[in-house]
Parts: structure tokens; sequence; C-alpha cells
């Protein structure tokens, strides 16, 4: 009999620590799972960085400026494609002295253009160009693509603003197709 009230006695430990080791369990599970609930809410405004480039081509040269019509300040670039015949023989001229040659190819606006401003206006041809289409007996196609991008203004730890430009924002591309007067976007 004495064997028979020795498993009594373990199987009835044993109940006691499953249902002691459950209750355990229960409180734990209880802090994973719980969770609270709000009420109320916030407007959440998700903004962003966008250009808009503006030209005019007259007399046989492109006036550019760049509009941030996006919700934050920027910096902006504006890079010329004129083909293998002419890249070579594409001219800048900028009078505000804003505007400033990169080695990567592409004109750097020194100013934060703030959100609903416009950059000073920078003029872009081809050296001669006029002079070359006219004197030819046959109409050569003829196109200027002016690519530009934007950055958002990226501010340091002493608040000094600083541009990225390995995070472009926008890009956009028109195409002039040497039409006097016109273009396209």
């Amino acid at each position: 009999m004495r064997k028979y009230s020795d498993k009594k006695i373990f199987v009835l430990a044993a109940a006691a620590f499953v249902l002691i080791m459950n209750l355990g369990i229960g409180s734990a599970m209880a802090y994973f799972t719980t969770y609270a609930t709000a009420k109320g809410g916030a407007k959440i405004r998700l903004g962003f960085t966008v250009t808009t480039p503006e030209e005019k081509v007259v007399d046989w040269m492109k006036h550019i400026s760049i509009t941030n019509t996006g919700d934050y300040d920027c910096y902006v670039r504006v890079k010329l494609f004129a083909g293998a015949e002419y890249q070579e023989q594409l001219t800048y001229t900028d009078k505000s002295g804003k505007w400033s040659p990169g080695a990567d190819g592409y004109y750097y606006y020194s100013d934060i253009v703030p959100a609903g401003g416009s950059t000073e206006e920078l003029l872009a041809g081809v050296e001669n160009i006029k002079n070359a289409m006219e004197s030819t007996d046959s109409q050569r196609d003829f196109n200027v693509i002016v690519v530009q991008e934007c950055t958002r203004v990226i501010y340091d730890e002493q608040g000094r603003p600083g541009a990225d430009w390995n995070k472009i924002s926008d890009s956009n591309t028109s195409t002039y197709t040497g039409e006097e007067g016109g273009g396209r976007s």
C-alpha cells in the first residue's frame, strides 16, 4: 500500500506544480498582451519638396528659373544637355552671381529657395547657334534639355544649413525644341 500512496503524493505534487505554473503564465501573458486606448487625435501633415522649372527662350537664349512649390525650403541645381554636337558649346550667364558651376557639370544655386520662392535667372545657350542655324540651307534639329534637382535643407548641430545631394527630392526635365520663342516642358 505504501507504493500506492507514494504515487498519489507524487501525482498531487505534480498537479499542484502545474497549477502554480499555469497561474504564473496567465499573469505573464496578461503583461505581454496589455494595450491601452486613447480618444482624440492629432492631424499629421507630411509635406513634400517640389520644384518647378520656368523657362523662356528669347533670342536663342534659355532663361531658366526654378520655383519651389513645395512645403519646405530647399537647395536647387541645374544641368543642361544639348547633344554631342553642341554640348561643348553651351554657355551660361549669371547676372545675379548666385549660380556657380560644380565639378559634376551641374550649376548650383547658392541661396536657399524658400517654399513659394524662386531662384534668380540663369541664362543658357549655345555659342553662335543663331548664326549657325540661320546660315545653313537645311534646318537641323536642336534641343536643349534642362534637368533640375532639389534637396531639402538640412541643419547641423550648430543650426547651419547644408545640402545632401545624395537625397534628391525631385527631378524635372524639360526640352527646348529650337523654335524661337517657345519650348515645351
